[in-house]
């Protein structure tokens, strides 16, 4: 099978230090300006701004800031997807950095401005390459990763078929500021993250006085024991080597001690990895919390929340993946992922309909222990630049290879 040569693969690595200093800028300025949801103007207008000359074929979404960019080669070929994620979190940054957000409560937290100043960088890295590339690259510029469904909006306004025919692979990564060292890569075939959905039950009891409750309906109890039925469930329904995470992680009853509420609510985000669980949860939780209050002659409403699917990577792509990093930063650069992480992302609508993979860049700062940095979403994250050569590459490399591949 044709792939990369090593000598691409030696130069490409080496473009992608040459461009480091203009990407780490353009991560900076876009970490300056964090921006939560669908709506991401300023983000939008530093990539557009930042695309600009590269030959490319650029649209923007009509329900979401989004930017798609077809970088077509001088080859016939078919077409693959690089994405990078560009929302922030409303997070109060206290990372230090001097370039900090300036946008008072929201933060570049989980590190897609990364993300996005590196999928630039692999445009230009494919834009020199031109007349090697044996296809055509959609450039996936996506808000709405954290929570919004950005991917599946944009999936909706086409960006799957952006190049004229339906793209072969997709590629996507994320830093990591802590779990790996800074360089490495790492991801495993199936599922690499979990699906992620949420359930808010209410317990629906009948108020009374606080030293009286054989007079009222006291739903809080019920609530507490549906709590632990949930922990039992989890562990004596689901395969251990396929688990199932509830973490019940608000609960609200009540006004002041002496008094008996009417209701009792629960929220909990739900964890699974693999479709068949995933399938299955909803009518279990369920089950569970309606026998567990009718137990006590009490009712429930359960509302279970579909959120993200499971994100799984096609083995063969994982093979891809690591024969490139490998082959361009040497055989530390890269680490089985032993296990899948409990997170969760929209690229999983992608990887639904595509084949493809998603790897995670280790970001650890220099001089930081992977095990007790601050991780993804901690208001102290911080995220080292040299993944601003890494991410840039491995995606580049991962696009002609794929179109190499024809």
């Amino acid at each position: 099978m044709p792939g990369l040569p090593a000598d691409a693969r030696v130069a490409l690595l080496a473009d992608a230090r040459a461009q480091h200093a203009e990407i780490v800028a353009l991560r900076h300025a876009l970490h300056r300006v964090p921006e939560i949801g669908l709506h991401l103007p300023q983000t939008q207008r530093l990539v557009l701004d930042a695309l600009d000359g590269l030959d490319l074929e650029v649209t923007t979404g009509d329900g979401l800031t989004s930017v798609v960019a077809v970088l077509r080669g001088d080859l016939p070929g078919p077409a693959v997807l690089l994405r990078g994620d560009m929302d922030a979190l409303p997070v109060t940054e206290d990372s230090g950095e001097p370039f900090t957000s300036e946008h008072p409560g929201v933060m570049h937290a989980c590190g897609h401005d990364l993300h996005t100043a590196g999928l630039v960088g692999a445009a230009r890295l494919l834009a020199a390459r031109r007349d090697r590339l044996a296809g055509s690259v959609v450039l996936m510029f996506q808000p709405g990763e954290e929570g919004d469904h950005g991917a599946r909006h944009m999936i909706d306004e086409g960006v799957l078929d952006a190049a004229g025919e339906r793209v072969v692979a997709a590629y996507g990564l994320h830093v990591l500021s802590a779990l790996v060292p800074g360089g490495v890569v790492t991801t495993r075939p199936g599922t690499m993250l979990a699906a992620a959905d949420t359930v808010a039950v209410t317990v629906h009891g009948r108020g009374g006085h606080g030293s009286m409750p054989h007079l009222a309906a006291d739903p809080v109890p019920v609530a507490a024991e549906i709590v632990l039925a949930l922990q039992s469930m989890v562990t004596r329904q689901f395969d251990v080597f396929d688990p199932v995470v509830v973490t019940v992680g608000h609960i609200t009853a009540g006004t002041t001690d002496n008094v008996i509420g009417s209701s009792a609510l629960l929220e909990a985000t739900v964890r699974t990895f693999s479709e068949a669980a995933h399938g299955v949860v909803p009518d279990r939780i369920t089950r569970v919390c309606e026998g567990v209050a009718a137990a006590h002659g009490l009712t429930v409403t359960v509302d279970y929340r579909r959120g993200y699917p499971v994100t799984v990577n096609r083995a063969e792509e994982v093979d891809r993946a690591s024969r490139l990093v490998t082959g361009m930063l040497g055989e530390h650069a890269w680490v089985d992922a032993a296990q899948p992480l409990p997170g969760a992302e929209d690229f999983s609508y992608v990887l639904q309909q595509v084949p493809g993979v998603y790897l995670g860049v280790g970001a650890t700062p220099r001089g930081a222990d992977p095990r007790t940095a601050a991780y993804n979403h901690s208001a102290q994250a911080r995220f080292d630049d040299d993944a601003l050569v890494t991410g840039p590459a491995v995606l580049a490399a991962l696009a002609l290879d794929r179109l190499a591949q024809g």
